[in-house]
This record gives C-alpha cells, structure tokens and sequence, in this order.
C-alpha cells in the first residue's frame, strides 16, 4: 500500500492539471482573436489583465505537476509548494503595481478583485498549505487542491472578462468606422 499522502489526489490532480493545459491553450486563441479583430488593446493593457491568466493556468498545471511527482519525503513537495506559491504573492504585486499605472483602461472594482485580490489569496492560502504538507498533511492537501481550483476559476473568470473586452470593443470599433445613414453590420 502507498503511504504517499499525495496518492489519494492523483485523479484530481490528472483533471485539474488536464483542465489548465486546455485552458492555457485556449487564453492563446483569445489573445490572437484579440489581434486579429484589432480590439484596441494596448501591449502594457494586454500584459496586466491577459498575462495573469495564463500564470494562473500554469500554476494550477504546476501544482499539480507539484503533487503528482514522486516525492520521498512530503517535506520536499511542501518545500517546493511553498517556493512556488512566494513566487506567486511577488507576481500577484507586479500585477498590482502594474494595474496600478495602467492608462488604456481603468480597473473597476471587480478588475481589483478578480485580478488582484483573489489571486493575492490563492498563492497566500497555497503558502500557508504548503508549509503545513509535511505537518499536516490531510488538510494541507486540501487547502492546495481549494487553491487549484480558485486559480482555475480566477483564470476563467478573466478570460472570459477578455473575451467579452474583446467582443464588445470590436463591435464598437466597426460601428465607429461606418458611414452615417448605413445599416449597422450584422
């Protein structure tokens, strides 16, 4: 029998890892949609609010890459979840910093807390959980697999967020550049 505290998590982790690959891929398509379709989006506009999102992706796919490997020792796993999630908190500030400065569009409250707060969350919770893995491990893994999943919601949340920036600012741009006394097009 495996005493690994990790074995129990291996299909989550095979779904949630499965599920952030995809959706990473799909961010892809939303960012070139968004150039094909001139959205109006500056480079710095695109980085604060598209980057985060494949960060988040990856990180869901990391962590589970994280806890599907086959540690030795838990403490090794909760040294690695630990590193991983203090880089996530830095990140998260950058974002921060960088939403801060932001020109093209000014962040509305949801835009803070989707893209800001509940990231600053995720990686605290991941931190604290990682820390506990190798003490704790029953529910240190389950706050690891809560942060998972909220980084994947978060990740969905915002591209869906860019999608819709991109729908309605496209639509926007074409009637702007049709002449008076046309019809709209469809």
């Amino acid at each position: 029998m495996d005493a690994s505290p990790f074995a129990p998590w291996a299909n989550f982790y095979v779904i949630v890892g499965g599920a952030a690959a995809a959706l990473t891929g799909l961010q892809f398509v939303v960012i070139v949609l968004g150039a094909e379709l001139s959205a109006g989006a500056s480079e710095h506009t695109a980085s604060v609010f598209g980057t985060p999102n494949v960060v988040h992706f990856g990180a869901a796919l990391l962590n589970s890459a994280i806890l599907s490997a086959p540690w030795r020792r838990a403490a090794s796993a909760a040294a690695a979840i630990s590193l991983f999630a203090f880089v996530g908190l830095i990140y998260t500030l950058l974002v921060l910093r960088r939403a801060g400065v932001e020109k093209d569009y000014v962040p509305v409250v949801e835009d803070w807390i989707w893209h800001v707060i509940l990231p600053m969350v995720s990686y605290a919770l991941l931190l604290v959980s990682g820390i506990f893995i190798a003490r704790a491990p029953d529910p240190a893994l389950f706050g690891v697999g809560g942060v998972s999943l909220l980084l994947l919601f978060i990740g969905i949340h915002n591209a869906w967020d860019s999608v819709l920036y991109i729908a309605t600012s496209s639509r926007r741009r074409r009637q702007e550049r049709q002449p008076p006394g046309e019809p709209p097009p469809a």
